[in-house]
């Protein structure tokens, strides 16, 4: 057991740096590197061109640029971010919280609202219920992160509503599924036989059947949550990763990009191999 874990933290470490040096290379490579809005100003000499010149040297050799980033990181040091002149670690210190709480409320809401729907679409069995149910999952599922952000703007409603109504329909399809498959087997057909509640049937015959599958889609929800939040941050003004992440893209701002999507693989790995564990954990408790 101790051994896998091992492994797999070593892969999750492989993964991580593999995933910053191809971000690296491809903000190096990206149309527009090395240039700056202020080279525009007819005001600078020729040695403040120069200079701003100078400032992006090191970055042009992306190999030599990312192991001179490693060492650094491995002493506490993110480096300084280009467009904004401040060091990443506050950045990041200070911007996280506020994509956390946007992330952990959207989810929350999310699985709230697909878990009820599905629920109650299985109990019910009502026709008309379930369509209305899957007819709406189906119109969210059909709109992208970028146009529920532009509605939160325009209806004024909070970001982390559009994080919970895009993570909606992919919980709602896949848990209708599994609690509909659930409450046709043969021993929850005979526990209703008998006499037991619904909601000692739910507790100890159907959830226990659903809940390693649902821990499947819990790890892919908090990645699709977490992708998201680039644009609805970006879109609603939001001062998060997801709007800092925007920023650094559009000024083409390396040691910031790298540090974002670090953290951001870190976060998503760490989430799947969490839902991982907890998948196993459950299927060891049922046998």
């Amino acid at each position: 057991m101790l051994w896998r874990i091992s492994r797999r933290l070593l892969a999750i470490a492989a993964i991580v740096i593999l995933g910053g040096l191809t971000s690296a290379t491809l903000v190096r490579f990206a149309p527009g590197f090395a240039t700056d809005e202020q080279q525009l100003d007819p005001r600078l000499s020729a040695e403040s061109l120069q200079a701003l010149h100078q400032s992006h040297e090191s970055e042009r050799n992306v190999f030599l640029f990312y192991a001179a980033y490693l060492n650094r990181a491995w002493h506490g040091d993110l480096g300084i971010s280009h467009s904004l002149n401040m060091p990443v670690s506050s950045l990041l210190r200070d911007r996280f919280p506020v994509t956390l709480r946007l992330v952990g409320l959207g989810l929350a809401l999310g699985w709230l609202i697909a878990l009820g729907l599905a629920l109650t679409s299985a109990l019910a069995r009502v026709t008309a219920y379930s369509f209305f149910a899957i007819g709406f999952s189906g119109a969210l599922l059909c709109l992208p992160a970028a146009v529920l952000a532009l509605l939160s703007v325009v209806l004024n409603t909070p970001g982390y509503l559009a994080i919970a109504l895009l993570v909606f329909p992919k919980v709602f399809t896949y848990s209708r599924g599994l609690l509909e498959k659930a409450y046709c087997s043969s021993h929850i057909v005979s526990a209703r036989a008998k006499g037991l509640g619904p909601l000692r049937i739910l507790c100890w015959h159907v959830f226990p059947v659903v809940a390693p599958s649902l821990t499947a889609i819990a790890g892919v929800s908090v990645s699709m949550a977490i992708g998201s939040a680039i644009p609805i941050e970006a879109l609603s003004g939001i001062a998060g990763v997801g709007d800092l992440a925007w920023q650094a893209a559009l000024a083409r701002d390396l040691p910031l990009l790298v540090n974002i999507t670090i953290l951001v693989t870190v976060a998503t790995l760490l989430t799947n191999y969490g839902a991982e564990i907890a998948g196993h954990a459950v299927r060891g408790q049922e046998s």
